[in-house]
């Protein structure tokens, strides 16, 4: 099966429900905060920002992880570690 993918830098001009257009996950950047959130059925990913620091958040990226129609993913601190993630979106 197809997982469908939505991008879009700044989420609140997601003007969609992704749900109902069977995307499963959306990646927005715009606040630069880490963070995985699953949401009706849709995964909603933040990478961060790889680049200089901003504010007090951490340098990041993230990785989504698809495998068949299972979904996971995760956010790397590039200064060390993991800092977060999502249990798989079956």
């Amino acid at each position: 099966g197809n997982v469908f993918v939505c991008v879009i830098h700044n989420l609140a001009e997601l003007d969609i429900d992704p749900g109902a257009a069977g995307i499963r996950v959306v990646v927005s950047g715009h606040s630069h905060k880490p963070m995985i959130e699953e949401r009706d059925g849709v995964l909603y990913v933040n990478p961060g920002s790889c680049g200089p620091r901003r504010f007090k958040l951490p340098i990041s990226v993230g990785e989504v992880i698809v495998s068949g129609r299972a979904v996971n993913a995760r956010i790397v601190d590039l200064s060390g570690g993991v800092h977060a993630a999502a249990a798989p979106l079956m």
